[in-house]
C-alpha cells in the first residue's frame, strides 16, 4: 500500500509544522534549530498498551539519550514490508545510538490482535519493540496519514524528521549522521544498547515455518510446498513423505545445487513438466528449479526491488517488486506483484518480462489492461482463458480475460470495504485474502484474515464459506479451524464434490491441511522432514513469563529435597523432546542442587530435581524460573514456548516435607 493517500506526505497541523521549509531535505540540526519553526516535542505513548519484543512498555521520556524511529505501519501492507530491509540496516548502522520502535496502527479488524502482530513479527523478523496502537492513538497524536510513515525523535525528545512511504533510508542516515555529530558534542548521547525481550525466543523447532503457498502435481503424486520463512522448497508426495528439498535454508540468492541454493521468503509456484518456477519474493526474483538435475537458476529480476511504475526487460535486466505468485498459460508465466500492484507477465520463449496488467495506482479499477487497477495481488490461477486474481488490499476477487483483454471484478467491493459476508458482486465481504485456485469451474480462496477458506462462483458471482469458522486457532475434523491460511492447491483422486483433496497452507499454524472427501479436516504429516534447531531460551524468562505466588513452605534444613514441577499442558500437546528443559533456582545460596545442570533434554512429566537445603533454621525467599518447549502430538506444527516463574516463602525447620510441588497449567494456544 502506499497506503491510503499515495500521494499526501503527511497533513495535519503537527506535522504541517515540522515540514515548511526544513522539508527539504534533511538539513543539519544547528539549522534546525534556529529555524524559525519551533522545536515540537514528540507526545508520549499513552499508558496501557500492549507491547512486544520488549519485556515491558516504553516511554518516549524513558529513551532520553537516543534517537528514536517511530515506523507507523499494519502488517498486510506490501509498503511496510518494503520498509523492513531498510529499517534493518539502519539498526545495522546505529546499533546503540539508535532505537526504532514499531507502531502498529491496523487496518484491518484482524490486524488489531495482539497474537496476530507477534506472529507478523515473527514472520517479517522484527527485531525491534513494537506497540499495538489498535485505536489508533499514537497515530493520530502524530497526526500520521498514511502507511508506512517514520517519524525521527531526537535524543532530547523533539521530532526532527518525518518520511512516508518507503525508499527513505538514504535520507534518514543522512538526518542521523548529521545530527549526531551535533548531540554527542554536547555529550547529550546514551550509547548502551538497550536489552530486548524478543518474541522469536518462543519459537521451538519446527518441520515447517510460515508455509505461504502450496502447488500440487496430481499426475506425478507431488506437492511443491513453500517453507517460506525457512527460506526453501519442500517436494512431498500427496501422503506428505518428503521427497526432495531445495535450498539451505540460509537467506540468500544463490543458485546451484538444491543443497547449496538460497532464497529469501519464497511464495507461490508454477509447474511445467519438470520445471518448477518460484517468486523469491522478498528477493525480488523468479528462480527456475529443474527436479531432474536438482539446481535451481535465476532467470527474471535483479535483486534489487523495482521502483514504480517500472517497466521490466529481459530476464536478469528487470526490476521486480515483491512477486508473490505464479499461473501459467502456456509458455506466458503470469506475476502476482505485489509490490507494484500489478500483474506482469514473463515470455518463457524470450524471457521478455513486464506489466501485463495494471497502471500500477493502488485501487480496485475494472476496465482496460493498461487503465485498470490494482491493490497488492497475492494469489493467482487460470482456467486457460481467464486469469483470476486474490487482490488482497481490495479484499477482493478479480478477473483478467486474455481474450478481451478487459478486467472485472467476480466479488468485493474496494480498498476499505472488508468483512466476512457471503453473497453475491459488490455484497460480499473478504478480508484480505491471499490465494486462489480454480478447480472445475468454481474458485477456492484462502481469505487469510477471516481464518476462512472461501468457494466462489466466477459465472454466478457468489461467494461462500466451505471450511472455518471465523475464529484463529488449529483444529481437525468436521469443523476444521485455521490461522490465517494463504495459499491453495488441489490433487488426489477427484469426487463428486471437490474433484479431488484440497490442500491448504495454513500459514500460522506452520502446517499443510488436507479437506478429503468427506469434507473433514486433518494435518498431513510430513515425513523425513527434520525440525529446525530449538532455540534456548535466554536467561530463562521469556516475554509474559507467569508469575505465580504460594503460600509458605516448610523444608527440612541441611536435608535432600525434591523439587516437583508437574505441567499441565492442552490436550493434544506434548513436551518437546527435541528441545531443553531450561530451569533455575535462586534463594540468597542457601540451596543447592544436586549436579551442575540447569538443562534437561526431553524429559518426561512431571519433571523431577533434587537439591540440598544449607545452613540454620530461618526464613527465606526462594524463586523458581523455567523456560520449557510444548507442541502438537502430530508434531507437525511450529512447537511454543512458554515461561513460569514461582515465588515461594521458605522456612527451613528442623523437620518438613521433602517435596516441594509446583503446578501449572499451560492454557491453549488459541
Amino acid at each position: 500500500m502506499r497506503c491510503l493517500l499515495s500521494v499526501v506526505f503527511l497533513c495535519g497541523m503537527f506535522l504541517t509544522q515540522l515540514i515548511g521549509e526544513e522539508w527539504q531535505g534533511p538539513l543539519p540540526y544547528k539549522t534546525m534549530k534556529t529555524s524559525a519553526s519551533p522545536r515540537i516535542r514528540a507526545p508520549e505513548f499513552p499508558e496501557g498498551m500492549e507491547w512486544l519484543n520488549t519485556d515491558r512498555p516504553l516511554r518516549v521520556a524513558d529513551l532520553r539519550g537516543k534517537f528514536v524511529l517511530l515506523d507507523f505501519w499494519t502488517y498486510c501492507c506490501i509498503n511496510c514490508m518494503h520498509v523492513i530491509p531498510e529499517l534493518k540496516r539502519l539498526e545495522k548502522g546505529y546499533p546503540t545510538e539508535l532505537v526504532v520502535i514499531g507502531v502498529h496502527s491496523a487496518k484491518f479488524s484482524n490486524e488489531r490482535l495482539t497474537e496476530n502482530i507477534r506472529q507478523a513479527i515473527l514472520r517479517y523478523e522484527i527485531q525491534h519493540p513494537v506497540v499495538n496502537d489498535k485505536e489508533m492513538q499514537i497515530w493520530q497524536s502524530y497526526a500520521v496519514r498514511s502507511w508506512p510513515t517514520l517519524v525521527l525523535v531526537d535524543p532530547e525528545g523533539y521530532v526532527i524528521g518525518a518520511y512516508s512511504g518507503e525508499g527513505n533510508y538514504e535520507a534518514i542516515d543522512r538526518r542521523l549522521r548529521e545530527s549526531l555529530a551535533y548531540f554527542r558534542s554536547r555529550g547529550v548521547v546514551k550509547e548502551e544498547p538497550l536489552n530486548l525481550s524478543l518474541e522469536k525466543g518462543r519459537l521451538g523447532p519446527s518441520p515447517l515455518s510460515f508455509p505461504g503457498k502450496i502447488l500440487a502435481d496430481p499426475v506425478k503424486d507431488r506437492l511443491f510446498i513453500s517453507d517460506s520463512n525457512h527460506n526453501r522448497i519442500v517436494i512431498a508426495t500427496g501422503e506428505g513423505k518428503v521427497i526432495d528439498v531445495a535450498g539451505s535454508g540460509e537467506i540468500g540468492r544463490g543458485d546451484g545445487p538444491f543443497n547449496q541454493a538460497s532464497f529469501f521468503h519464497p511464495q507461490g509456484m508454477a509447474l511445467q513438466g519438470e520445471t518448477l518456477y518460484v517468486a523469491d519474493t522478498e528477493n525480488h526474483l523468479i528462480r527456475r528449479l529443474d527436479l531432474q538435475s536438482r539446481t535451481v537458476t535465476t532467470i527474471a529480476g535483479t535483486g534489487r526491488q523495482g521502483g514504480f511504475l517500472s517497466l521490466g526487460g529481459l530476464g536478469t535486466k528487470a526490476e521486480l517488486s515483491s512477486p508473490w505468485d505464479l499461473s501459467l498459460v502456456g509458455d506466458k508465466l503470469y506475476i502476482a506483484m505485489a509490490g507494484s500492484h500489478q500483474v506482469w507477465v514473463m515470455d518463457l520463449a524470450n524471457n521478455l518480462v513486464q506489466p501485463f496488467a495494471g497502471s500500477g495506482r493502488e485501487g480496485r479499477v475494472d476496465g482496460s489492461l493498461e487503465g485498470s487497477a490494482f491493490a497488492q495481488p497475492s494469489g493467482i490461477t487460470t482456467d486457460g482463458k481467464r486469469l483470476f486474481v486474490a487482490d488482497s488490499e481490495t479484499s477482493s476477487v478479480r478477473e483478467i480475460n486474455l481474450l478481451t483483454e478487459r478486467v472485472n471484478t467476480i466479488v468485493g467491493l474496494d480498498l476499505f470495504e472488508f468483512g466476512d459476508v457471503d453473497g453475491q458482486g459488490a455484497m460480499v465481504r473478504l478480508q484480505h485474502p491471499l490465494g486462489v485456485v480454480f478447480h472445475e469451474g468454481l474458485l477456492y480462496v484462502a481469505d487469510t484474515y477471516n481464518h476462512k477458506i472461501k468457494l466462489v462462483d466466477p459465472e454466478k458471482k457468489t461467494s461462500r464459506t466451505l471450511l472455518g469458522d471465523g475464529r484463529p486457532g488449529y483444529r481437525d475434523g468436521k469443523e476444521g479451524r485455521f490461522y490465517e491460511p494463504g495459499g491453495l492447491a488441489f490433487g488426489g483422486e477427484g469426487h463428486s464434490q471437490i474433484g479431488g483433496r484440497l490442500y491448504v497452507a495454513d500459514t500460522n499454524n506452520h502446517a499443510i491441511r488436507i479437506m478429503k472427501s468427506d469434507g473433514k479436516v486433518e494435518t498431513l504429516r510430513l515425513a523425513g522432514l527434520k525440525p529446525t534447531e530449538a532455540r534456548p531460551a535466554v536467561g530463562f524468562l521469556l516475554p509474559g513469563a507467569k508469575e505465580i505466588n504460594l503460600p509458605p513452605q516448610a523444608l527440612p534444613t541441611n536435608s535432600t529435597v525434591e523439587l516437583v514441577i508437574d505441567l499441565h499442558l492442552p490436550e493434544g500437546y506434548h513436551l518437546s523432546p527435541l528441545a531443553p528443559f531450561l530451569y533455575g533456582m535462586d534463594s540468597g545460596g542457601s540451596l543447592a542442587l544436586e549436579g551442575e545442570t540447569t538443562r534437561l533434554e526431553g524429559p518426561g512429566l512431571p519433571v523431577r530435581i533434587p537439591f540440598k537445603t544449607l545452613g540454620e533454621i530461618k526464613e527465606l525467599p526462594l524463586k523458581v524460573s523455567i523456560a520449557f518447549y510444548y507442541c502438537r502430538e502430530d508434531n507437525q506444527g511450529v512447537c511454543l514456548a512458554e515461561s513460569v516463574v514461582w515465588r515461594v516463602p521458605l522456612r527451613l525447620e528442623a523437620q518438613g516435607e521433602t517435596v516441594l510441588r509446583l503446578d501449572y497449567a499451560v492454557g491453549r494456544p488459541f
